[in-house]
């Protein structure tokens, strides 16, 4: 894959300005924007279309590890970080993220799957659209039940190369956590669930020979760093945005984000 090519390397610049953005402004890694783009680029390079996914599922979760750095930062001035929920969904998300990316990736038939996130993601974006507010008794529960919870966002985000916010800003605003601070904490709860990924999917894709320079595993290394410089410029900007906003209209965006998400699964599912 001719990375020197300039064009190539601008590509990958807007992918990582417009994704380090998203990650700030809504918490999300933008892997899920990332990774229709890079597997059009890897295919259009001679790569198998089928490895083409998976090495852009795992390249753009790579990318979130430096992102959310990034984000998290922006978020933490503003005192938008509950340091308290990251530490409780943290064990839990390496735990579901290590099954994902070590034999679960390399092993798993995508449609059933795709089909089944497409449904959630839906659902939540009616939920956040409603506005309907949770239950006044209604907290996060517990260690063992964040844990529990981790491991499903880290699990289910390994498997699509997303960095979890998805699951996460829903299910932390259904338990009262205010917007704003489910989107900085989806933001700290980032960098685990990359991280855990990434060696999943360097120990899973030891032995692939993918014909690809600069590959580790299903990861392509020269992609991931482009993207992360633009990534890590553009995350703050975001965040300061988000921190600028009305918390109705970051609802709207988040819940247009989701449905975005829902329909890309589809298709991906249907064709």
């Amino acid at each position: 894959m001719a990375f020197l090519d300039p064009v190539l390397v601008a590509e990958l610049l807007l992918l990582g300005t417009c994704t380090g953005f998203l990650a700030g402004l809504l918490g999300v890694g933008g892997g899920m924007l990332m990774v229709p783009f890079l597997t059009m680029m890897l295919t259009h390079q001679g790569v198998e279309t089928g490895l083409a996914v998976k090495m852009a599922i795992a390249t753009a979760m790579t990318t979130i590890m430096f992102t959310s750095v990034s984000s998290v930062r922006a978020h933490q001035k503003r005192g938008a970080v509950r340091w308290d929920i990251v530490r409780h969904m943290a064990p839990g998300i390496v735990v579901g993220a290590l099954v994902a990316g070590v034999g679960v990736f390399a092993l798993i038939k995508g449609r059933a799957l795709a089909v089944a996130f497409a449904g959630f993601v839906g659902f939540s974006a009616v939920q956040m659209l409603r506005g309907g507010k949770p239950e006044a008794a209604r907290q996060m529960p517990g260690t063992l039940g964040s844990a529990a919870a981790g491991g499903v966002v880290g699990f289910v985000s390994g498997l699509v190369g997303a960095g979890g916010a998805f699951i996460s800003v829903p299910f932390m605003t259904w338990c009262n956590v205010p917007i704003h601070l489910a989107t900085g904490t989806s933001a700290a709860l980032g960098f685990p669930i990359a991280a855990a990924n990434t060696l999943g999917y360097v120990i899973g894709g030891w032995n692939l020979h993918t014909g690809v320079p600069g590959s580790l595993g299903f990861v392509v290394l020269p992609a991931m760093a482009v993207i992360s410089l633009a990534s890590v410029v553009t995350a703050p900007i975001g965040a300061k945005v988000a921190h600028g906003m009305d918390t109705r209209q970051l609802k709207r965006v988040f819940a247009l984000l989701l449905f975005s998400l829902a329909g890309y699964m589809t298709w991906r599912a249907i064709s």
